[in-house]
């Protein structure tokens, strides 16, 4: 793995207290799952070695030939993967969701073919922690531990960091409406095992910035934890201070950590409420849809995600949990009317990656959409319109807006069949914004395509 740029680290503070907990839970099971893994492991390789070793026995009774030696033995082997020793698996990541050369504008949906997620269209809060310095913490979040903004090796990507038990708490996220989107990206580093469960909450509480380890079961929340290494997840709703449900048993492929320890494994997180119903994706993959997650008459207003430690050794033994990209927005636009009535439909959820027209494979649940109502009404005809922040050159990003609305339309004819005749570009740069290009909110809702019937 790349060396990974730490600076100062926060003072720890109040550590998760002695009432148990949904991730604590978690922690407990997998931990005891790890112990059984490795014994299995250890069984497996002896009944491996037993195996091989009468096979070779009885080969050589029965032809005569001689056994392999080791070095023919090592030459023949299957792949093992070494060639992607020392990558970044988020670099992996993005060479299988986004095979085509940067700029194209044509990735490959083949991972979220199935991701019907649509992201809300007035952003409310967003941080990818761009301007605060490595080793500060963000002024916009809480914690009860010790964490820090970082960067991987020599990218210009930030990450805020957890190095022990606690959680972490975007003040941004508050008073949720009925319908609303959080998304984010979570990068782990799997060391040691060190890291035994991951969780996230959203719940009620008449103080949101009281100690985050306190628990809110006599209001009302909806609990989520997984564990690291073992595709394991399951949630606990409570209200009224019982719990309602729970599911222990959830199977998610998306939090598998890479077969080498030492890489990082990265995982997108979409979450969407629509009033009471609740629809979980990882990775583009839905893994949780509860049309009853949620109290009709309950006001949920904090969300806060964090990790459950084993002791470590040394620093080296140190697993990490990191959250980067967080994107909160209100929910409840109806494509189909927007563009089909009212002649136009405005949308922020179809995203890009950095300065490119890489379109990012999150935004295939809008181009989906757009694209159905495209299928169903086949006469309509569109202008296809980008518009960017005022970050950078003006006449680079005109010239960007321009290239991101050719990507669309090129995603809408290869990945969905649209006719190319009956789609039209153009591209703005940062000549109309329709919020303030002061902050990063402000920022994200100017980042957006407009498809404008003709």
């Amino acid at each position: 793995m790349k060396k990974i740029v730490i600076l100062i680290a926060l003072g720890c503070s109040t550590m998760v207290s002695a009432q148990e907990t949904l991730l604590e839970r978690q922690a407990a099971k997998t931990k005891e799952k790890i112990k059984q893994r490795a014994e299995n492991r250890v069984e497996q390789g002896i009944d491996k070695t037993l195996d091989k070793t009468e096979e070779e026995i009885e080969s050589g009774i029965k032809d005569g030939k001689k056994k392999k030696t080791e070095k023919e033995t090592e030459t023949n082997a299957p792949f093992s993967g070494q060639e992607q020793s020392g990558t970044n698996q988020e670099e992996a990541t993005s060479a299988k969701t986004n095979s085509s050369p940067k700029g194209t504008g044509n990735p490959e949906f083949k991972v979220y073919s199935k991701f019907d997620f649509v992201s809300g269209e007035k952003v409310l809060g967003y941080d990818d922690f761009t301007g605060v310095p490595v080793g500060d913490f963000p002024l916009e979040w809480n914690t009860n531990s010790s964490a820090e903004v970082v960067r991987l090796d020599q990218s210009e990507q930030r990450w805020l960091m957890l190095t022990s038990d606690g959680y972490l708490q975007p003040d941004f996220i508050s008073n949720m409406p009925e319908n609303f989107t959080i998304e984010f990206d979570v990068l782990t580093r799997y060391k040691s095992s060190n890291i035994l469960a991951y969780g996230f909450d959203i719940y009620s509480t008449d103080n949101p910035n009281r100690d985050l380890s306190e628990k809110y079961l006599t209001q009302g929340s909806f609990q989520f934890t997984w564990s690291g290494c073992l595709e394991n997840a399951s949630y606990v709703i409570y209200e009224g201070g019982e719990e309602m449900t729970k599911n222990e048993g959830l199977i998610v492929p998306a939090l598998k950590c890479p077969e080498d320890g030492n890489m990082p494994a990265k995982v997108h997180f979409s979450i969407w409420r629509q009033k009471t119903r609740l629809r979980i994706y990882a990775d583009g993959l839905k893994i949780i849809d509860l049309p009853r997650a949620f109290s009709p008459t309950r006001k949920y207003n904090a969300f806060k995600i964090g990790s459950h430690y084993m002791n470590f050794a040394t620093a080296d033994d140190k697993d990490l949990f990191m959250i980067s990209n967080v994107r909160y927005a209100e929910g409840g636009q109806d494509t189909r009317s927007k563009l089909i009535t009212e002649g136009k439909l405005v949308t922020k959820g179809i995203l890009f990656a950095s300065n490119s027209d890489q379109l990012k494979p999150e935004s295939y649940g809008i181009l989906k959409e757009i694209a159905a109502t495209l299928n169903e009404n086949p006469t309509v005809r569109v202008k296809i319109v980008g518009h960017t922040d005022s970050d950078g050159d003006e006449h680079v990003n005109e010239e960007l807006s321009k290239k991101r609305a050719l990507a669309v339309k090129q995603a809408l004819i290869n990945e969905f069949k649209i006719e190319a005749s009956r789609m039209e570009t153009d591209g703005k740069g940062e000549s109309e914004p329709t919020d303030s290009n002061a902050t990063a909110v402000g920022k994200a809702n100017n980042r957006r395509v407009e498809f404008l019937k003709m």
